[in-house]
């Protein structure tokens, strides 16, 4: 009985759409569908039977559609607002013509309910019913479900071609007022290839992606240069506001498997989702996705409660001190907050959880750096200084939060693009940001070789990470420095006691990794690394020959660390030319001796009364 119940109200709510649109006043609240569910052929028929309408107010998320309502000749009729300015509203809102409303996405569902953004009629796309009677939202649950709760009257194209999907995403058809019933493709997104800027910046974001971690990431071209990076993962889930064709690959591949996920166990859980035929194709009547409304996806404390969450952003520009411009290009607005805030303020807390910016190191075919002194002048902050984590660029990552200002500054100008980082300093200089000495490299010949970098093993099985200096290493040496013993001090210098300033230590991180090269060994810890050990070389370009000294933390020695070091430096020395190495060890540094006449090469010492001075060619080793 109730199956005849539900069909018949259905079979009394058929109707045209243009119809439908006697259910619209003037001055009316009139939302409209998210995305590729957007009704196309509902907003179509809207501004066709508008001949009745003035003063109309289109609200909407971002829709992926035409916007005739936003032309210049609707102007009368059609006041359109956004809360995310999609292509098709970019030249619209430029042109004067519509209005933007900056809020974090999760907050949008609440400006509904208490009627601060009232629906009067909300035009949406559905499958159609099922036996229940119940109406898939499809594609975009996001928004459109707390639209559709509190608008006055729904307006539902019934698409054969919406997909299916699961979670808290059905309406039931008498809830609706008016169903048009007319079947066309869903909006398909493309897929573009990622160049390799986004590679490298794809690479650097998967480095940061632990096994069994749950990963938010949207579409676009940074997600699809991500995948190739994380196809040898475990047992990733994903938490998203949004997905593209992306996440077929990795499940394909069994790297997304949704096993770890602290909620929503074996569930790929999203609002809403914008690809090709081939991903609609795919989620539909898939129980493995569910589809949830923006008020429980992109809730910050829902999103906290996911250990190992990874949220992945991207931005406009950056200013020295963190501040993140992620919605416009100075005074033009450009797209919107979105839910970006929410995910990386919940991945901010969550367990384990780490939440990433992420952007190209320049924009306008490298004529401008997106890592700025100051933002442009109109630019808004989506991020705040104090909200940022990690920040990605295809020059490397930099970690930001709990940071002072100077580590901020010269850890962004680290992953800037070369021919920025001069300018970068010098404006930094000028702000007071960093200190009036700051050694200026000549960035752009000056190349940080990660080619380098290499994971190496002492006696006890420990794994040690070896790699180049970086001018951001000079708090964490200036650490290792202060905290060395008397006895390793005076091996080292010479002298009983040392000091090391800013002016002295900064010598240590900023070199040419040719005539001047510096390598630090690294072991995981909160900050991210701990360095452990340093190797240094100082070439004579004319001789070829190059003095060595080496430094290894106190609970680190006597673990052949300084063995290892050696191996690392002679075998780069080896790549640079060098020739030969030279070094003055004290009597009393036994081990460092040891290091040197068990290296292999035909050592030559001499006493001079006070210190060794040991020399070998590093070309020639024992037969």
């Amino acid at each position: 009985m109730q199956n005849f119940d539900w069909k018949e109200k259905y079979k009394s709510k058929i109707t045209t759409a243009a119809a439908a649109m006697k259910l619209i006043k003037s001055g009316n609240s009139i939302f409209i569908g998210t995305g590729c569910g957007q009704p196309q052929h509902l907003v179509n028929a809207l501004v066709e039977h508008s001949s009745g309408i003035t003063d109309a107010h289109v609200v909407h998320l971002l829709t992926m559609g035409t916007a005739p309502y936003a032309d210049d000749k609707f102007r009368e009729k059609f006041k359109m607002n956004t809360f995310f300015i999609a292509e098709n509203v970019r030249d619209s809102l430029a042109r004067g013509i519509g209005d933007y409303t900056p809020i974090f996405l999760s907050e949008i569902p609440r400006q509904f309910e208490t009627g601060r953004i009232p629906v009067d009629v909300a035009l949406i796309s559905v499958s159609p019913p099922d036996a229940n009677g119940l109406c898939s939202l499809g594609v975009s649950v996001d928004i459109v479900k707390s639209a559709t709760a509190n608008a006055k009257y729904i307006i539902a194209q019934v698409n054969a071609k919406m997909p299916r999907t699961f979670g808290d995403s059905f309406l039931h058809v008498g809830e609706i007022e008016a169903m048009v019933p007319f079947d066309e493709d869903i909006i398909e997104v493309q897929q573009t290839q990622p160049d390799d800027v986004l590679r490298r910046i794809g690479q650097n974001i998967a480095r940061l992606v632990e096994d069994g971690s749950t990963i938010e990431c949207g579409i676009g071209r940074i997600p699809q240069a991500l995948v190739e990076f994380l196809k040898d993962k475990k047992d990733l889930g994903v938490h998203t506001e949004m997905f593209g064709d992306w996440v077929m690959d990795l499940i394909d591949c069994d790297v997304i498997t949704c096993a770890k996920k602290t909620l929503n166990r074996g569930k790929v859980v999203a609002s809403f989702c914008m690809g090709t035929k081939r991903l609609y194709e795919y989620i539909d009547n898939n129980p493995f996705f569910e589809f949830y409304p923006t008020e429980y996806v992109n809730d910050p404390l829902i999103i906290s409660q996911h250990e190992k969450m990874v949220a992945i952003n991207v931005g406009l520009e950056i200013d020295l001190t963190g501040q993140v411009c992620s919605d416009s290009l100075g005074y033009q607005f450009y797209s919107g907050i979105g839910g970006q805030v929410d995910f990386i303020r919940g991945a901010a807390r969550s367990r384990g959880g780490k939440a990433i910016i992420a952007l190209p190191s320049t924009a306008k075919n490298e004529q401008i750096s997106r890592i700025v002194p100051r933002l442009t002048e109109g630019a808004g902050v989506v991020t705040t200084r104090g909200d940022v984590h990690y920040v990605v660029t295809e020059f490397g990552i930099a970690y930001l939060h709990g940071k002072s200002i100077r580590q901020r500054v010269m850890s962004l100008i680290d992953i800037a693009h070369p021919k920025f980082r001069a300018k970068l300093i010098q404006a930094a200089k000028a702000q007071k940001y960093i200190y009036s000495d700051q050694i200026e490299l000549d960035s752009e010949n000056v190349r940080y070789p990660e080619e380098l970098e290499t994971h190496k093993t002492l006696n006890d099985g420990t794994e040690i990470f070896f790699r180049p200096v970086k001018p951001t290493d000079e708090a964490a040496i200036s650490e290792m420095l202060y905290s060395l013993s008397p006895s390793s001090i005076r091996t080292r210098y010479m002298t009983q006691t040392m000091t090391f300033p800013h002016k002295d230590v900064q010598r240590i991180t900023n070199v040419d990794y040719l005539q001047n090269l510096a390598i630090v060994s690294t072991v995981p810890a909160v900050t991210g690394e701990h360095i452990v050990g340093i190797a240094q070389y100082f070439l004579d370009p004319k001789t070829r020959a190059a003095e060595v000294a080496f430094i290894v933390q106190d609970e680190w020695q006597q673990k052949g660390m300084g063995t290892l070091l050696l191996e690392y430096l002679t075998d780069v020395a080896k790549r640079h030319r060098v020739k030969s190495f030279f070094a003055k060890v004290l009597p009393t540094n036994k081990p460092m001796l040891a290091v040197f006449y068990n290296s292999g090469f035909n050592v030559n010492t001499e006493f001079d009364g006070e210190v060794y001075n040991i020399k070998y060619d590093i070309e020639k080793q024992k037969e």
